[in-house]
């Protein structure tokens, strides 16, 4: 059992985050197309993982927050201020 989680037992503090400015994009974007994307840019990601990233039931790494700052046009900070 990892004992590094958030304080709400997720394993991310970015996914709700995410999952809120990806539905809020006109038009909003599934996960499919958000995968597709960041495939685009080179991460190894799939809708099955941002599904998991966006309920908190998966680690993000650095360079995958990079990226979803990146697609999703807003910084690091934001996506870490919860």
């Amino acid at each position: 059992m990892y004992k590094n989680k958030n304080h709400d037992g997720t394993l991310n503090i970015c996914g709700k985050k995410i999952k809120l400015l990806r539905k809020n994009i006109i038009p909003a974007v599934s996960q499919r197309a958000l995968a597709d994307m960041l495939q685009l840019a080179g991460m190894d990601l799939d809708k099955n993982a941002i599904q998991k990233i966006e309920s908190g039931n998966r680690f993000v790494t650095d360079i995958e927050l990079k990226a979803f700052s990146k697609i999703l046009n807003i910084s690091t900070d934001a996506l870490l201020d919860m």
